[in-house]
């Protein structure tokens, strides 16, 4: 509505400072704020009565038709949508129904189906994992374990010398 920058309304603060003076400028800000309420609440309640008024006289079917001429593809959009809503109330006895009830368990028996194959997949990629894990212990421990190839630490005379020194 007003398009204030943050200059322009430092330099109105500063005027009112100087104007009011420090001591009257909190009442003020505080009638100013009730004013501008009281014309938000009244620009509020004149744009709720312009939208009651728009809706007792029917400028909504009006709008609604300006609308279809402007977008059909809109128009037959909302067309099926509310046809889709209608089939919603099926008969449970009629070829439809029956075809319904058909699909929902096939659509059971899928679900039911996919969720095995994803557990035995688990239980699958669970066993490699924990076979993956008990070779790598495996050779873990076989690296860990202490030379016995005769080298120094073997025993042997270090110095060559047959033990005399």
């Amino acid at each position: 509505m007003f398009d204030f920058s943050m200059g322009e309304l430092l330099v109105v603060g500063a005027v009112a400072l100087i104007v009011v003076g420090p001591k009257d400028l909190p009442g003020l800000f505080r009638n100013v704020g009730q004013y501008v309420g009281k014309a938000r609440g009244m620009a509020r309640e004149f744009s709720r009565a312009m939208n009651d008024a728009a809706e007792t006289t029917g400028v909504g079917d009006v709008a609604k038709s300006f609308k279809a001429a402007t977008d059909p593809v809109g128009t037959a959009m909302d067309g099926v949508k509310d046809a889709a809503k209608s089939m919603s109330g099926i008969d449970p006895d009629s070829n439809t129904g029956k075809l319904s009830k058909e699909r929902e368990e096939a659509k059971k028996k899928i679900e039911a189906n996919a969720a095995r194959v994803a557990a035995k997949r688990k239980v699958r990629e669970a066993e490699e994992a924990s076979k993956k894990a008990e070779e790598l212990e495996q050779s873990l421990t076989r690296d860990d374990s202490p030379a016995s190839d005769g080298g120094p630490d073997a025993g042997g005379d270090a110095g060559g010398d047959g033990g005399n020194a």
